[in-house]
């Protein structure tokens, strides 16, 4: 199909056009030969005007030459305007292989495991994230056992005491003449369900590139109050900035489900009893966030570890392998 405005080639199914930005009605007929773009395609920087080329699929661009970011998703195209970045720390290459360094060999059995491994790939990339404000409450029901043995042993210890003064009574004080009593329960029993709530704000960061999931935070958190304006002059050279192909709507979508799962683990950490759970969750506008993240691979012995370092906190934020064999 073609863009009706410029005639620019689009995919089948489009719903704006990449290079004016002008909306395709979805009654557009689109004949049977059009193909999809393989390469870039181009469109302007609404902050500069410089060219920016999306290649087919990409939803968060950045522009190369301002910084600015815009957001192909929702049938338009348009400026985001919350745009942040953490600033590097840990700009060398050398840097980040000291902290993995130090990070492999903690401990006395692991001494020298960096020594033995061989760095097969390293790079500084800046990995787009939307950090989604949400609002997360949760009522949930549960099972105080403390409540439930407590009352039960007093029932006990009641019928107990009663049970003994009666047997005194109607023995009238003869040896071996008492009478067995058996200890009564009282009324129905002690109720031992409660309710619980649990309120928190999260600003939760969701990666913008579907097909790195190993970047999603799940254990770690990153330094957010450091987080400043996006500033493309603060990019190391070499290092490169990526865009993304997950939409803001997506990426709220995610955090919901992220958010629940968090508070789901709170509840049940409070209490182990928990027999209801219920969570209600708001989102608010997301910002985008460029994190400056250290990718680094290494081969141990034939064995392949993966390493993600916070080159803005300096720490090793997640690994895949297993760099304590």
């Amino acid at each position: 199909m073609n863009c009706p405005n410029c005639s620019t080639t689009l995919p089948d199914g489009a719903k704006f056009c990449y290079a004016c930005g002008k909306a395709i009605s979805a009654a557009a007929p689109a004949p049977a030969a059009a193909v999809a773009p393989s390469g870039p395609v181009e469109l302007k920087c609404k902050a500069c005007g410089a060219p920016l080329h999306p290649v087919f699929g990409e939803m968060v661009v950045s522009c190369d030459y301002c910084g600015a970011s815009i957001s192909l998703a929702g049938g338009s195209w348009k400026e985001i305007s919350k745009h942040s970045m953490l600033p590097p720390k840990v700009t060398e290459p050398g840097q980040a292989l000291d902290i993995i360094r130090g990070f492999l060999d903690q401990g006395l059995f692991h001494k020298h495991a960096f020594e033995e491994a061989k760095v097969e790939e390293q790079r500084l990339t800046f990995v787009p994230f939307w950090v989604v404000p949400v609002s997360a409450s949760t009522t949930f029901q549960y099972q105080d056992l403390a409540v439930g043995i407590g009352g039960t042993v007093a029932s006990v210890a009641a019928g107990a005491v009663i049970g003994s003064a009666l047997s005194g009574a109607l023995g009238g004080g003869r040896r071996g003449g008492g009478v067995a009593v058996v200890p009564v329960m009282f009324g129905g029993g002690v109720n031992a369900t409660r309710a619980g709530t649990i309120s928190q704000q999260y600003e939760y960061p969701v990666v913008a590139v579907k097909g790195m999931s190993m970047y999603q935070p799940h254990n770690y958190t990153f330094g957010l109050a450091d987080r400043g304006f996006y500033d493309k002059k603060s990019v190391p050279d070499g290092a490169q900035v990526l865009n993304g192909d997950l939409g803001e709507d997506a990426a709220a979508h995610a955090a919901q489900a992220f958010v629940s799962q968090l508070q789901f683990e709170a509840a049940h950490k409070q209490h182990h009893m928990v027999s209801s759970l219920q969570t209600q969750v708001q989102v608010s506008e997301a910002e985008l966030l460029h994190v400056p993240v250290w990718y680094v691979r290494l081969d141990r012995k034939g064995e392949k570890i993966e390493l993600l370092i916070d080159a803005h906190a300096g720490k090793v934020m997640q690994t895949v392998g297993n760099p304590a064999a």
